[in-house]
């Protein structure tokens, strides 16, 4: 009997209740907050900070930094810098130059556009700030570029109520590139360019020309990590779509386009990095019955923002 009781005392005892915890657990928190009220999202920080601004407050930008200055050297190359609007600082023009048909248009082009300094130096000066390129008696002046950072870019397309459309260019380090890639964003109703701090194309004046004066109003931003801006993007409700010749969807099935999109554009050569086609939820392709083995990162984006825009209208 009493090894009885010992066998019986090792058996557990009656369940006590959760007293309507573990139901209350199960009971739903009610419905997803509005985007606008999420702590960290890019329409919540797109919405403070036009709070920031409607009540007259500074706001905090974390901008993406500065090129350096630049100098566009000789007579046609500057003519043509002045004719294209590419931003500029001090046009300096040799003592005692020859008096030419485009030396008469660079200093009727300055004195229009405005805001240009014009000093006149003495031709070692001027072989000392080239480095002793032929810089035929002119030599213009570009200021630094001032950068996005790639955050502004999907802030502001919030802040406007638009779904945001951005191009990010990995391995592209062609200037006439990038600014045919910011001439089709600002034609297709993009926000923005991404590019990367190191080893890429900037905004020299080369890509200033190209744009044919769209970089003045659409911002090119430049990210330190690009993978990591991506995942940023990601992180934010945006889908990343990388564009690659072997990849799994074709363009005109990829419903993406309508939602929020980065668009992900490689060299033509190499195409995507490892990192960045690993990052993207979509690795894209163009279908060219004319056989082409690729296409160059203009005309490629190109393409890619039309038919966003088509779907979008």
């Amino acid at each position: 009997m009493a090894a009885n009781n010992r066998r019986m005392s090792g058996k557990k005892g009656a369940q006590v209740g959760s007293g309507g915890q573990r139901r209350r657990g199960l009971e739903g928190k009610g419905p997803t907050p509005p985007a606008e009220m999420r702590k960290g999202h890019a329409k919540q920080r797109a919405a403070a900070a036009k709070s920031r601004r409607a009540q007259g407050r500074p706001q905090q930008r974390r901008g993406g930094g500065r090129s350096t200055s630049e100098l566009v050297v000789g007579r046609n190359p500057v003519v043509e810098a002045l004719r294209e609007g590419v931003p500029a600082s001090t046009l300096y023009v040799q003592q005692f130059i020859d008096n030419d048909e485009r030396v008469r248009e660079a200093l009727q082009l300055v004195a229009e556009r405005g805001g240009i300094n014009l000093m006149e130096a003495p031709r070692p000066e001027l072989d000392r700030m080239t480095n002793g390129l032929n810089h035929q008696g002119l030599v213009l002046q570009v200021p630094p570029y001032e950068y996005a950072h790639p955050e502004d870019l999907a802030a502001a397309a919030y802040d406007a109520g638009e779904d945001p459309l951005i191009v990010a260019l990995d391995g592209v380090t062609d200037p006439r590139n990038l600014g045919a890639v910011v001439r089709s964003v600002s034609a297709f109703g993009g926000h923005g360019v991404v590019v990367p701090e190191r080893r890429a194309a900037g905004m020299t004046a080369g890509a200033w020309k190209t744009s044919a004066g769209t970089a003045a109003r659409t911002p090119v931003a430049r990210a330190t990590n690009l993978t990591r801006a991506l995942e940023a993007y990601k992180k934010a409700g945006m889908v990343v779509v990388g564009l690659a010749a072997d990849g799994d969807v074709e363009l005109g099935d990829l419903a993406a386009l309508e939602s929020p999109v980065v668009i992900v554009v490689g060299s033509e050569g190499k195409g995507l990095s490892r990192l960045v086609g690993e990052t993207c939820d979509f690795r894209v392709r163009i279908p060219m019955p004319g056989g082409a083995e690729s296409l160059n990162a203009g005309v490629a984006a190109g393409i890619v923002l039309y038919e966003t825009a088509r779907r979008r209208a």
